[in-house]
């Protein structure tokens, strides 16, 4: 089955030693796919390296944002660009070598049976490389609480390498996504699940950054396990009210 045309969404802030590497092992995993680079402005010039490889490359694209907003908006706004330039799967991808664009393939062949498909460091052979014992734990730890409050079969409901149906992301209400950082992972895939959706997710290998930053913080945990909650919160009560309303 062909899914059409693919493209590879790539939020990048301060990421010039990784955008040159992560383009070329995509452009060499999925040559067909088209890839873009949303920069926040980095004060690094990774937006002006984008543009380089731009120049050099018509299946690479680049948008230019003010500056740093978030994860999320950064997403949005790409998945925003690509519906009006009518692809038919978009593709989050992390810009810093965590993500392996040796694996896209397997995830968009998944695609062809599924409207959303997730790869995951918590499935039976999927594994994380290089991470401290903490970071485990706090992944783990955060699907677990998702999965507990908002019931969901998705193990790794905040891993940010998934493959979605154009289809998919216009039935989700990008509009009302509230989370700005990683929560926003759990967010899109909260509303695939109840718009009624099928999410897959596919083993994946999970590399620990050798260069570059991490934008991982307390701050984006926190809004992550409020977000979470609340969001649960309303789900639970919401169930308990249909079980009460039954009787």
């Amino acid at each position: 089955m062909d899914l059409g045309r693919v493209l590879v969404a790539i939020p990048t802030y301060n990421e010039a030693d990784n955008i040159g590497p992560i383009t070329a092992r995509l452009r060499a995993a999925v040559p067909q796919a088209d890839i873009l680079i949303a920069d926040d402005n980095s004060p690094d010039g990774t937006g002006a390296l984008a543009d380089e490889l731009a120049a050099a490359d018509s299946h690479i694209h680049v948008l230019h944002r003010a500056g740093k907003q978030g994860l999320g908006a950064a997403y949005v706004a790409s998945f925003r660009w690509g519906l009006q330039q009518g692809y038919a799967v978009i593709v989050e991808h992390d810009a810093d070598g965590s993500h392996r664009p040796e694996e896209l393939p397997q995830l968009l062949a998944a695609l062809q049976h599924a409207d959303v498909v997730k790869g995951s460091r918590w499935v039976p052979g999927g594994r994380v490389v290089n991470w401290p014992k903490s970071r485990e734990i706090l992944s783990r730890g955060g699907n677990l609480w998702t999965r507990l409050w908002l019931g969901i079969p998705v193990k790794d409901a905040t891993g940010g390498f998934a493959a979605w149906r154009s289809a998919t992301l216009l039935g989700i209400d990008l509009d009302g996504v509230e989370a700005a950082g990683y929560g926003f992972q759990v967010d899109l895939c909260w509303r695939a699940v109840k718009a009624g959706y099928q999410v897959v997710e596919v083993p994946i290998t999970f590399e620990e950054r050798v260069a570059g930053k991490s934008k991982m913080s307390t701050a984006i945990v926190v809004e992550a396990l409020v977000l979470t909650t609340r969001w649960g919160v309303k789900h639970r009560l919401g169930q308990l009210k249909k079980l009460l309303g039954k009787r």
